[in-house]
Parts: structure tokens; C-alpha cells; sequence
């Protein structure tokens, strides 16, 4: 009975899969037009970030670049995500946000968008890289393909 017992934990604890600190996903918005042949995923995003914009120059700022960032890491620590990125239009430049996420939580989810005006003047964002930093020091990073 206990051989058995040990087995089944054994197996159960080896089909939990790691916890990643870092997980990015992406979306873009690029017309206001939900249209029935869109998947149903991507319709009920669109319909998500449209959600209260009721002007056209409303729904026009939403357009842009959305990144969902989930994280995990240690509820102790002060901890930071740094999203930087490069536009078409900016050249070179890299930009920064920031984001000081509360002590004492260990996971959640933080957004950072790239719409409106700073979309259409500066163009879609050609490469990015995601920091968590914990105590100062950096414990996850992502980067698209172009990031130098």
C-alpha cells in the first residue's frame, strides 16, 4: 500500500510542469473592424480593448500594440519589470517603461501598450526586451528575435 501511495505521488509530482518567472504575450490591434470570419479568440480581443471606446477617435487611440507580461518570483523581494523597445520610426532609440510590482505577491499579470499617437507618429515596435528584476538583480529576461 505504501509502495503504491509512493508511486502515485512520484508520478503526480513529475507531471507538474516548472513554473516559468517570465511569460510574454502579444497582440495587435490594427483595424476596429470585428469581422465573423476572425477567429473567435482574436474577435473577443478586439471586442476587449475597443470595450468603452465610443468615438472614432476613441477607438482609433486603442489601435497599437499590446504586451500582457505574467510573472512569478519571490513574494520577498522588490521587485521590477523593465519593457524596452525600438519603433520603426525613432531609429535607433531605445525607450523604456517601467513597472515596481507590490511586495508580498509572488505572480500577476502587468501590460504595456504602445497605441495612439505614439503608434502612428513613432510606428509598430520592431524589437523589445522584458527584465524582472528582484532586489536589483535581473532573475528572468525575454527578447524578440531582432533584439541586439
Amino acid at each position: 500500500m505504501k509502495f503504491t501511495a509512493a508511486v502515485l505521488f512520484l508520478c503526480l509530482a513529475s507531471c507538474s510542469a516548472p513554473v516559468e518567472p517570465l511569460m510574454i504575450k502579444q497582440f495587435t490591434l490594427r483595424d476596429q473592424e470585428t469581422s465573423v470570419a476572425d477567429d473567435p479568440m482574436v474577435q473577443n480581443e478586439k471586442l476587449r480593448r475597443l470595450h468603452g471606446a465610443v468615438s472614432i477617435e476613441e477607438r482609433k487611440q486603442r489601435l497599437g500594440q499590446y504586451y500582457a507580461v505574467l510573472w512569478n518570483a519571490d513574494a520577498a523581494a522588490e521587485k521590477k519589470i523593465v519593457f524596452r523597445y525600438q519603433q520603426g520610426a525613432s531609429g535607433s532609440r531605445i525607450k523604456e517603461m517601467h513597472r515596481t510590482l507590490p511586495t508580498g505577491s509572488s505572480s500577476g499579470k502587468e501590460e504595456f501598450s504602445i497605441i495612439g499617437d505614439n503608434y502612428f507618429k513613432n510606428g509598430r515596435v520592431l524589437a523589445w526586451k522584458i527584465d524582472l528584476t528582484a532586489n536589483g538583480e535581473t532573475i528572468a529576461s525575454k527578447q524578440s528575435y531582432l533584439w541586439e
